[in-house]
């Protein structure tokens, strides 16, 4: 069973940089599929990131490539999300998401285990 636990949102100037971690618990933990997504007031929950067991393969939205980078350190079990050069439409609750079967998915409803999610706010 895994347990996930983000931290490290906040308020963040536009230009400005957060890091996200997502605490992970479970034997099994580092052979799952992470990943980050994350939903605006009134929207759709939307992909943002993923990565492999191992932090070979990684994937992201094309409205963050190039600005965020996802990691994962599986000897702390933790997975990451570095964000730079955050933009105010970058605000939003942020989750972090366990795929069990590991299709590489960015449909949310394909992602088995969620954490709390963590408020992100960009302003300008």
């Amino acid at each position: 069973q895994v347990q996930l636990l983000e931290s490290g949102g906040g308020l963040a100037q536009a230009g400005g940089s957060l890091r996200l971690s997502c605490a992970a618990s479970g034997r099994t933990y580092s052979y799952y599929v992470m990943g980050w997504f994350r939903q605006a007031p009134g929207k759709e929950r939307t992909f943002v990131a993923l990565v492999s067991w191992n932090g070979g393969r990684t994937a992201y939205a094309d409205s963050v490539k190039g600005r965020f980078t996802i990691s994962r350190d599986n000897a702390k079990n933790t997975v990451y999300l570095q964000m730079n050069s955050l933009k105010p439409e970058d605000t939003a609750v942020y989750y972090c998401a366990g795929d069990t079967v590991s299709s590489y998915s960015t449909t949310p409803n394909d992602y088995d285990y969620w954490g709390q999610g963590t408020q992100v706010t960009v302003f300008s």
